[in-house]
């Protein structure tokens, strides 16, 4: 029997058809077409979020991982210190810190605000970014960590007894081998990055989120708006957990 055709896979798409199917013919949609522009703006908003606070996250947490795991004990406590902090206090925490703390003080200073820099620090997203990106990068260090001690020390051994530089290690043996290690731990936690970015409304940010709020704001239709934002987060989701899957099964499986 094919993948498709088993009975349970049956069974959820019927669900899944009768209730679009319920949702179109029994709800209201009259005002989609009114705020669609702004709903693909919002869309667009939470995945450029998204994945800018990802890679950034990532290229930080390469060498969180790295000091933590490897690194002399100046480079290792304050990393496992930002983790720390980072682990232990909630996001919104993180974003109302930097954007009502950090973003308040900016104006006070001239210098500043008659700098080319100003119009970018004066808008919300900046904060949104750099919260995120710190947050994706304190959770990611301690994968990365976990990831650069589980390569077998023995090939790191036999790449130096062969003098190979540290930088070559680094790059040929030990980071490929840690990423392909932390690619599980990383595609979920992408996702969770995902549910992470409606905070960023809080600041006033225009993602998808944030239209779906005004939507009921203004129409005082609540079921709706949340139905399709909830679809369209699990298109997102669905996306990042098919190309993380094609992304591990390019990854040549690493040696144990």
């Amino acid at each position: 029997m094919t993948g498709w055709l088993q009975p349970h896979r049956v069974v959820m798409m019927a669900l899944a058809l009768s209730l679009l199917l319920w949702s179109a013919l029994s709800l209201r949609w009259d005002w989609l077409a009114d705020y669609a522009p702004l709903m693909v703006e919002g869309i667009w908003n939470t995945i450029w979020i998204l994945v800018v606070t990802s890679v950034l996250g990532m290229v930080l947490a390469i060498p969180l991982g790295l000091a933590q795991a490897a690194g002399p004990w100046y480079l290792a406590a304050p990393a496992r210190a930002f983790c720390t902090v980072i682990r232990g206090t909630p996001l919104l925490l993180q974003l109302w810190l930097l954007y009502y703390g950090l973003g308040s003080l900016f104006p006070q200073f001239p210098w500043i605000r008659q700098s080319e820099l100003w119009p970018i620090l004066r808008q919300a997203w900046p904060y949104a970014v750099l919260a995120l990106t710190l947050s994706f990068a304190g959770y990611e260090g301690e994968v990365m960590r976990g990831a650069f001690k589980g390569v077998p020390r023995g090939q790191l051994e036999a790449a130096k007894a062969m003098g190979m530089p540290r930088f070559t290690i680094l790059r040929r043996i030990w980071l490929p081998q840690a990423v392909q290690r932390a690619l599980p731990t990383l595609g979920g936690e992408t996702v969770l990055q995902l549910k992470a970015t409606p905070l960023v409304a809080t600041i006033t940010v225009l993602d998808i989120y944030a239209v779906s709020s005004r939507v009921r704001q203004d129409t005082f239709i609540v079921y709706e708006p949340l139905l399709l934002l909830a679809v369209v987060y699990m298109c997102i989701t669905g996306l990042i957990v098919l190309g993380f899957r094609q992304l591990e099964r390019r990854v040549p499986q690493r040696v144990a």
